[in-house]
């Protein structure tokens, strides 16, 4: 049985989330919690709590599932909208700045 949870438009970039998913993919839903706190990186909250999710909707789906036999399957990181900002320079000239967003997918099993 799987579950999965998705959350969009989460204000950092994919490059930075993707740096914390790899360190948990493949671990159990209780040792990936359990990294996940320790990591002191704002990516981490984002991905806990998606995770927390995931874990909700698979205890939904199956009453019945034990949490310690659910494992990360799958997890992905995808590039969301890019918000485009100007900042003033010299001159009269402006930068742009890209604000990046990212998406979190995260799928979980239990094996069966």
């Amino acid at each position: 049985m799987e579950s999965l949870a998705y959350s969009k438009i989460n204000r950092i970039s994919a490059q930075k989330l993707r740096l914390v998913a790899d360190e948990i993919r493949g671990y159990s839903l209780p040792e990936a919690i359990d990294v996940l706190k320790i990591i002191p990186q704002k990516a981490s909250r984002l991905i806990l709590k998606t995770l927390y999710s995931a874990g909700a909707n698979a205890k939904f789906k199956n009453p019945e599932v034990v949490e310690e036999r659910l494992y990360i399957k799958k997890i992905t990181i995808d590039v969301g909208p890019t918000l485009k900002r100007f900042r003033a320079r010299a001159r009269g000239r402006g930068n742009r700045i890209k604000k990046r967003t990212s998406s979190i997918l995260i799928i979980l099993s239990d094996g069966k």
